[in-house]
């Protein structure tokens, strides 16, 4: 035989596996009604969309509707906690820090305005007990008049009063994330941009994801990003820190991170897409087992952007859209899910 004929031959059969692959997928799984459930609420979801489901080592459903697809890279807002507290993470792995260590200890202002007792884990939880504005469109613009983050910062520790004692009541805000966020830059001597692209972004290989900023870099809601690299951070999340066969962050920190650090008699506001779930550490406990560890969690975004890790179910889903998140959008990505769920059975016992 040829090489030519060798060379069309082995073309021909990668061609020929992938398809056998496509449709040993399809065979398995029917995402016929999600389809449907997609294109019946595109409107709503603001028209572009893109959706992908990752499960067993590869994406077992992708949809583009609209303007974008999964390279399509967008502002992700809250999206970007879940990021900041695995950047967090890699810093506890390595010892350099401790969830419990007081953030007076690397930010001294905040023992000179009478906040010593605040810890980094308060921080990641949104349980400072700092006044702070709510999320929103009004608290982002904002936070643009701040030319650097360590700027803001100092403002919170100096100008925002304590409104609660450290660890008792919850109030969603940037507040915590962005001092975490600025505890690293103190403690590293880099911008937090350059951590989160050193030790979080090229390591998942996350060409399309950045948090720089003309002004100050927000750890909060600062993040763009795409469907396809959000996915590639879910997946080591769902994988227990490991992504492409590099181990990321500790299984330990990841269970960390799922752990619920509240009670809902503890929260005392939440944007409204959230209310009725504990938080962990940068993200939502959408579902928890008998002793608080997230079974299902997320970091939904004020732009709407909503993605998921399933750790009984074993998938990572992720609906990328720009458009406000309101509480009558949350049914619909509740039931988007529940339409996931059906074709994926749990390995949990209740």
């Amino acid at each position: 035989m040829s090489q030519f004929h060798r060379a069309l031959c082995m073309k021909v059969s990668t061609a020929l596996a992938f398809l056998l692959l496509l449709q040993s997928v399809k065979a398995q799984y029917n995402f016929s009604e999600l389809d449907s459930r997609l294109q019946q609420n595109q409107s709503q979801l603001g028209k572009d969309v893109a959706a992908l489901v990752y499960k067993d080592g590869k994406i077992i459903y992708q949809k583009s509707l609209g303007a974008f697809n999964p390279n399509t890279q967008a502002l992700i807002a809250s999206c970007s906690k879940w990021l900041t507290a695995a950047l967090v993470m890699t810093y506890v792995d390595e010892g350099k820090i401790s969830l419990d260590d007081k953030v007076s200890k690397y930010l001294p202002i905040f023992e000179t305005y009478g906040k010593s007792y605040i810890t980094i884990r308060q921080c990641m939880s949104h349980l400072t007990g700092i006044q702070g504005d709510k999320p929103g469109l009004m608290g982002i613009l904002k936070m643009m008049k701040y030319k650097t983050l360590e700027d803001e910062v100092n403002d919170f520790a100096s100008k925002n009063d304590i409104q609660a004692n450290p660890g008792t009541e919850f109030r969603y805000s940037s507040i915590g994330l962005n001092i975490a966020g600025r505890i690293l830059e103190v403690i590293s001597k880099k911008p937090f941009e350059r951590l989160m692209q050193d030790r979080i972004f090229k390591p998942l290989n996350m060409k399309n994801s950045s948090f720089a900023s003309e002004k100050a870099v927000n750890p909060s809601g600062g993040a763009k990003s795409t469907a396809n690299d959000y996915m590639n951070f879910l997946v080591m999340i769902l994988n227990k820190g490991v992504f492409n066969g590099k181990r990321i962050l500790s299984e330990q920190a990841v269970a960390e991170m799922e752990k619920t650090q509240t009670r809902l008699s503890m929260i005392k506001y939440a944007p409204k897409p959230a209310e009725g779930f504990n938080y962990a550490l940068g993200e939502w406990v959408l579902e928890a087992d008998a002793d608080g560890n997230g079974i299902v969690v997320s970091s939904p975004g004020l732009f709407g952007t909503w993605p998921v890790v399933d750790n009984c179910r074993g998938y990572a889903s992720i609906i990328f859209v720009k458009t406000l998140l309101t509480d009558e959008k949350k049914d619909i990505y509740i039931e988007l899910k529940q339409t996931i769920d059906k074709q994926i059975p749990t390995a949990c016992t209740k």
